[in-house]
């Protein structure tokens, strides 16, 4: 099961970086152009980034707990060993709060009416989520 929910952590990944950079760039581009919200295109968009993030933090979940790393905790020298540390502290940690903001940023932008602010909100919540997960991926390790 663990090999399994590896592979589908790892390949969903894409896919949602994918489509959170793309709604981090139409949210600026809305805003820095005044367009305005469409609901075919630019809800749309964010509504599935949200979605993408969310089934990648639930695999990255359920992968954790199934993870043969998951066992050093009883071992102890997690917080000793950087690696150990990355994967079982850092990278988890992060991206739950990369995914609190992005669901902020789309429960904020749905509380205003105007374009620009919703551009806005999406943007900012969307965008520190999207570096904040970057910064915490293991990329040593990501097709084990």
């Amino acid at each position: 099961m663990y090999s399994t929910l590896n592979l589908l952590h790892s390949y969903w990944a894409y896919l949602t970086l994918f489509i959170l950079l793309v709604a981090v760039l139409n949210a600026l581009n809305g805003y820095f152009n005044n367009k305005e919200f469409s609901l075919t295109k630019d809800f749309r968009i964010s509504l599935f980034a949200l979605i993408f993030t969310h089934i990648q933090i639930v695999l990255g979940l359920l992968l954790y707990f199934t993870s043969p790393y998951f066992a050093s905790w009883k071992a102890g020298g997690v917080m000793g060993d950087s690696f150990l540390r990355l994967v079982l502290v850092e990278h988890p940690f992060i991206n739950l709060i990369a995914v609190a903001l992005i669901t902020i940023g789309w429960s904020k932008h749905k509380k205003v009416l105007e374009a620009k602010p919703k551009f806005k909100r999406i943007a900012i919540g969307y965008g520190i989520g999207l570096v904040l997960i970057l910064l915490r991926i293991p990329y040593m390790i990501w097709f084990d």
